[in-house]
């Protein structure tokens, strides 16, 4: 591989209320990309915050021609907002991360070092801190046991959008047609050559996280419903497998009332409707979620809109 001789470094920095934090993040960068001696430009997007985010990067764009913003019409989440950033990125080398610091600066020097070995993606890997509560530790671990169980193609657990791609794997990641993005997943199914850097989550200095359970959730089944279609044959194996108990019992009750041993009591029969009346309803909600997507896919609606690009002249 040859090596690129001065290659720009594109960081892309998704963030929705981080009014308190752009200032840090943009210095934390600036001072590794400057100690680095490499060209680079900072591209921020403002996913329909609420608060003075625009402000903040209008301002701090006014003295540096190397940062843009992008600002959102409205919240469209995290995974349209690193898609928008990829698309206006410029980079030999494009680095997506967080806006709050978690994503730490400090390992932008070795995920280009990786990348330098050869690597077209450069993914990052959070370690488990020990002051995590036993719950969430567990919960995590289930979480891409389930992920990886359902789906066809393998997350990685503690995986983080914190990555680095050349711009030969940018250029294929968006040429991906869907609208419903799960970028973990479509990153791990460009295939190339990869590889993965551990890295010491930092301390979140402002601000609260804007991943609720809920988001999780969706985010989850994002993944599931993106990459895979055992959700569709679960259903079918489990409507396969309470139809056939039912016929048994079926049999079963007609052999006791041939005998004259009626069954007392309605307990069973409320239990077997019960029981299959959550069977259907789990189906139909698995179903519904796979016609859900492709109502959304052929629709084409863009995945974002752009109310404003930030952006000064050299000269400024």
């Amino acid at each position: 591989m040859t090596l690129l001789k001065n290659p720009l470094i594109s960081l892309v920095i998704p963030v929705f209320n981080e009014q308190d934090n752009i200032e840090k993040m943009v210095l934390a960068c600036e001072t590794v990309m400057k100690k680095e001696g490499k060209r680079f430009e900072m591209i921020f997007v403002n996913d329909g915050s609420s608060d003075e985010t625009s402000k903040v990067l209008r301002e701090m764009a006014k003295t540096r021609p190397y940062l843009k913003g992008l600002v959102f019409s409205r919240n469209f989440g995290h995974q349209p907002a690193l898609h928008a950033g990829l698309e206006k990125s410029k980079g030999d080398y494009v680095i997506t991360m967080d806006g709050d610091l978690q994503h730490p600066p400090s390992l932008i020097p070795a995920l280009i070092s990786k990348a330098e070995e050869g690597f077209l993606v450069v993914n990052t890997r959070r370690k488990e801190q020990d002051s995590l509560p036993l719950v969430k530790k567990i919960s995590s671990r289930w979480y891409y046991s389930l992920l990886n169980f359902l789906s066809d193609v393998h997350i990685e657990p503690a995986s983080a959008d914190f990555r680095l791609m050349q711009r030969k794997a940018v250029d294929v990641f968006l040429s991906l047609p869907e609208r419903q993005r799960f970028n973990r997943g479509l990153v791990a199914w460009l295939g190339f050559n990869q590889t993965f850097i551990d890295y010491e989550p930092g301390i979140r200095v402002a601000g609260v996280t804007k991943f609720s359970f809920l988001r999780m959730l969706r985010f989850g089944l994002d993944g599931v419903t993106s990459f895979s279609v055992k959700p569709l044959r679960l259903a079918f194996y489990l409507g396969s497998v309470v139809s056939v108990a039912s016929i048994l019992y079926g049999f079963y009750a007609i052999v006791i009332f041939a005998l004259g041993k009626a069954i007392a009591g309605w307990t069973s029969l409320l239990v077997s409707m019960l029981f299959l009346g959550g069977v259907v309803l789990i189906c139909l909600g698995v179903i519904g979620e796979y016609v859900a997507r492709i109502y959304n896919e052929v629709r084409a609606r863009p995945i974002y809109i752009l109310q404003e690009e930030i952006e000064y002249p050299e000269n400024h």
